[in-house]
C-alpha cells in the first residue's frame, strides 16, 4: 500500500488509524491534512478531520536485487536468440490485453447506460423516501411541534428560510427553502441529515405509532440519491476496468442502501459494507 487515507474525529485520531493501516511510526511517514475537523453549530454540520498517510521514501520497500550480471559478449548472443521468440509473445500478450481491455469497457458503458436510464421506481427492493412522497399528505398546523422545532431551530442557526411540513399518518414531510438553504443542506447533507434526525425524535417523543420523518431542502433528497446512483454506476464501472475493488467514503445508512440497490443486478459486481458508524462505507467488488 503506497499512502492510507483515514477519517476521525480529530487529526490525531486520524493519522493513528492511518498509521496502524500502514504498520509505521510517525518518523517514517509524511502526513497531509486534506480536511480539517469543525465541530459546527450545536453539533450540526460537524466535519470530521481527513489525513493522507504515505511512507518516506527512504522507508519504502527496496526492489529485488537484480541478478548478476553477465559478461557482455555472453548477454549479446543471449539477447540475439530470444528477442524473435520475446517479441511475438509481448505483441500476443497486448494484443490479447487490448481486446480485453475494449470488451470491458463496452460491457462497463452499456450497463453504465442502462443504469443511469432507469428510474427509481424501477429497481426493486427500495422505497425512495425523496420521490415517492404521498399524494394524500395534509398540510401541518402551525402550532404543530415538527413545524414549530424546525422554525426554532433555523431561526437560532441565523438562517432566513421558510418552513412548511405535511403529513399522514405514517409521514411527515417537512421542506424548507430560501437563500440559506445550502448551509442548512451543510457538506453532503451531513447538517440536514442531522436536523431531520431530532425532528424525528421531538414528533415520536412519547408516543407509541412511529412516524417516519424527512426534511428536506431545495429538493436536495432526490439530487443527492439521483447523484448517488450515477456515482454507483461510474464506480461498478472502474472496478470492471481496474480489476480491483473500490472503496467509498463514509455514508449514511439510506445513502449506502441506495447504492446497494443500484448496483444489486448488477452481474459483474457484488457490495457490501464495512466499518463502524460513523465511518461504515460501502466496498464495491468485482464477483
Amino acid at each position: 500500500m503506497n499512502y492510507s487515507e483515514k477519517y476521525g474525529n480529530d487529526v490525531d485520531e486520524a493519522v493513528e488509524l492511518a498509521l496502524k493501516d500502514l504498520k509505521l511510526t510517525r518518523d517514517e511517514v509524511i502526513i497531509t491534512i486534506l480536511e480539517e475537523p469543525s465541530k459546527g453549530f450545536l453539533g450540526l454540520g460537524s466535519k470530521l478531520a481527513k489525513v493522507r498517510v504515505e511512507p518516506k521514501a527512504d522507508n519504502k520497500k527496496t526492489e529485488e536485487k537484480e541478478p548478476e550480471q553477465k559478461p557482455c559478449e555472453e548477454q549479446h548472443e543471449q539477447a540475439k536468440e530470444k528477442a524473435p521468440s520475446r517479441s511475438r509473445e509481448k505483441r500476443s500478450s497486448e494484443r490479447h490485453a487490448s481486446d480485453s481491455r475494449k470488451s470491458e469497457e463496452r460491457r462497463a458503458s452499456e450497463s453504465r447506460k442502462t443504469y443511469e436510464e432507469k428510474s427509481t421506481e424501477e429497481r426493486p427492493n427500495r422505497r425512495s423516501i425523496a420521490t415517492a412522497r404521498p399524494d394524500d399528505l395534509e398540510p401541518v398546523a402551525e402550532d404543530d411541534e415538527a413545524l414549530m422545532f424546525l422554525r426554532d431551530i433555523t431561526e437560532q442557526m441565523g438562517l432566513e428560510l421558510s418552513v412548511t411540513a405535511s403529513k399522514d399518518e405514517e409521514y411527515l414531510y417537512a421542506d424548507i427553502e430560501g437563500k440559506d438553504a445550502g448551509t442548512i443542506i451543510g457538506k453532503r447533507g451531513q447538517t440536514l441529515d442531522a436536523i431531520q434526525y431530532l425532528t424525528s425524535l421531538v414528533v415520536n417523543r412519547g408516543k407509541e405509532g412511529y412516524i417516519r420523518v424527512v426534511v428536506d431542502a431545495e429538493n436536495y433528497r432526490a439530487k443527492r440519491e439521483r447523484t448517488l446512483e450515477q456515482l454507483a454506476a461510474r464506480l461498478a464501472d472502474k472496478a470492471v476496468k481496474t480489476r480491483r475493488s473500490v472503496r467509498l467514503e463514509p455514508m449514511n445508512p439510506y445513502e449506502r442502501m441506495v447504492i446497494h440497490a443500484t448496483l444489486q443486478n448488477d452481474d459483474r459486481v457484488a457490495t457490501r459494507s464495512e466499518g463502524d458508524e460513523p465511518y461504515r462505507r460501502v466496498i464495491i467488488e468485482l464477483k
